[in-house]
């Protein structure tokens, strides 16, 4: 309990930090109404919590310490300093959730899920919340079992949950801020004008800039994307492009969203590369 009030309290701080800024400075006008979309993007967290609170939501955190009671994981062989351990754990951990990120959108089956959360047609605070309760059910277990094979302290995986939940609320924060800043921080960290082009409906553009809260990764792996969306971030239409009408996407319509078979779901690749036949198509299939 004290790892969830903990991470919830921080969650919450970002998260009202990041709605303040919005409010005071933001970076694009809205292209939908924003009751709406907070409506429905906070029902999702709703969901989603319930789902988590009855099957497995502090799985990565019990399975730390049932790993430190155990022995369990590669931290418990090499027998490293705290420090040099926690580091090396959070590191292993932004990795393999950029890892997850990346084949989210690669293989088809996960690509389904995760559409759901592309799918918002604007892009704030709350859009970093919105991920359908099946993927944040396999996220959960694919976390537990990293947490397992690392052996991880506990107190390392509440510290990045902590950072995880929050770099999802910032980085998807529609904040105005200057260019230079943005330079500076996206050498190490993920910004929101670096994250902006991963929403972007072109396929170009949504299938760079993985990372969630380190941009190492990014840089490393090959999927960076330095320059802005080539419509500029204020005019850069967001959101899937074969759903582009907020009446398709309701509440029960997004959670049916993976279950639909279209050509866009199945196409193999990367995230779908959608013409105007399959549009037409997906329009016919509603």
């Amino acid at each position: 309990m004290v790892e969830a009030y903990l991470r919830f309290g921080i969650f919450l701080g970002v998260y009202l930090l990041a709605v303040w800024l919005e409010l005071l400075f933001p970076k694009r006008p809205p292209t939908q109404p924003r009751v709406g979309r907070w409506v429905i993007n906070f029902s999702l967290v709703g969901i989603d919590v319930l789902v988590q609170r009855f099957t497995l939501g502090a799985a990565a955190y019990l399975t730390a310490v049932y790993a430190q009671d155990h022995g369990w994981g590669l931290m418990s062989v090499l027998d490293l300093p705290f420090w040099a351990e926690a580091l090396i754990a959070f590191l292993m951990l932004d990795f393999a959730i950029y890892l997850q990120h990346v084949m989210s959108h690669a293989l088809p089956v996960f690509w389904r899920l995760h559409s759901m959360h592309h799918a918002d047609l604007d892009i704030d605070a709350s859009s970093g919340l919105r991920f359908h309760p099946i993927e944040i059910i396999i996220s959960l277990i694919y976390k537990a079992a990293i947490v397992a094979a690392l052996g991880i302290d506990p107190w390392v995986v509440i510290a990045f949950e902590a950072t995880l939940n929050g770099a999802a609320v910032f980085t998807h924060a529609n904040i105005r801020y200057p260019d230079r800043l943005d330079w500076i921080l996206r050498w190490l960290f993920v910004t929101p004008n670096m994250h902006r082009v991963h929403h972007s409906i072109s396929r170009d553009e949504m299938d760079t800039n993985f990372g969630f809260f380190l941009s190492i990764w990014d840089r490393l792996c090959g999927t960076y994307h330095h320059a802005p969306p080539s419509a500029g971030h204020e005019k850069v239409a967001l959101g899937l492009p074969y759903i582009r009408e907020q009446s398709r996407l309701g509440l029960w319509q997004l959670l049916w969203l993976p279950f639909r078979v279209t050509r866009q779901t199945t196409s193999l690749g990367l995230s779908p590369d959608v013409v105007d036949g399959e549009v037409k198509n997906y329009a016919n299939n509603e």
